[in-house]
């Protein structure tokens, strides 16, 4: 595990733990019926108070993912409510999990460009530029196209969940994905912060999402350094 670390547009530290956690036990990190450590070891480890742990560790039993047994401990129970906010997102870091993080590059309302596939009902749409991590290992960029018609996302209130956005401000729930993952170049509005320079061969995700069909609503694509990510789809 590691610390989460809160920002300007993160999600709450009790949510970012909680979901760290969810998303080990769907890795198979952490198996059913596995005992997790003492409250107090786990705060100090992931750098939090221990009333910040209980918090998502209640957060985590409210969904059927963790059982608190009196005078023993917290233990996985891995048939819950997976749902994690962060479930959609498929890249890891080479020795496995990591938490997602994003730093927003620039928010515009522009035309669709030629070059995207089809999806909504507009010929204009937000597009998100974002800097991608896992944990603080910085890995990725990707650029996100939403619908104009599907609403429109200001940055003063985005978090790092983008589909967590779109749920509180726009009340849409993306339902399904569908990714194409092969190489491509890396763009040229890369920040130099990303460890690929412009036009270096890199992994290459392209996603659509749906919201209601029959047609998708966001476009996105992502580009990201194999020798620190991999994409991951675990089929259950």
């Amino acid at each position: 595990m590691n610390s989460p670390r809160q920002s300007s547009q993160s999600l709450p530290i009790y949510v970012q733990i909680a979901d760290l956690l969810t998303r080990d036990i769907v890795a198979g990190r952490l198996i059913d019926g596995e005992r997790l450590p003492p409250e107090r070891d786990m705060a100090t480890e992931l750098g939090v108070s221990v009333g910040t742990l209980r918090k998502a560790l209640r957060d985590m039993t409210e969904k059927g993912l963790v059982e608190r047994v009196q005078g023993s401990g917290n233990y996985i129970r891995a048939g819950g409510d997976t749902g994690t906010v962060y479930a959609m997102f498929r890249l890891e870091l080479l020795a496995g999990g990591g938490l997602p993080r994003a730093q927003v590059l620039s928010v515009d309302l522009l035309d669709k460009p030629d070059d995207l596939p089809a999806f909504g009902t507009s010929n204009t749409g937000t597009r998100i530029r974002r800097l991608r991590s896992l944990n603080d290992t910085i890995m990725g960029v990707e650029e996100i196209w939403l619908d104009a018609d599907a609403g429109l996302v200001s940055e003063a209130t985005m978090s790092e969940s983008l589909y967590a956005t779109y749920r509180k401000d726009l009340g849409i729930w993306i339902q399904r994905a569908e990714d194409r993952v092969s190489l491509g170049p890396v763009p040229a509005w890369a920040p130099d912060a990303f460890p690929l320079p412009s036009g270096h061969t890199a992994g290459y995700i392209e996603r659509l999402s749906w919201s209601d069909p029959p047609a998708p609503i966001e476009f996105s694509r992502t580009w990201f350094d194999p020798t620190r990510a991999v994409y991951v789809q675990r089929l259950k």
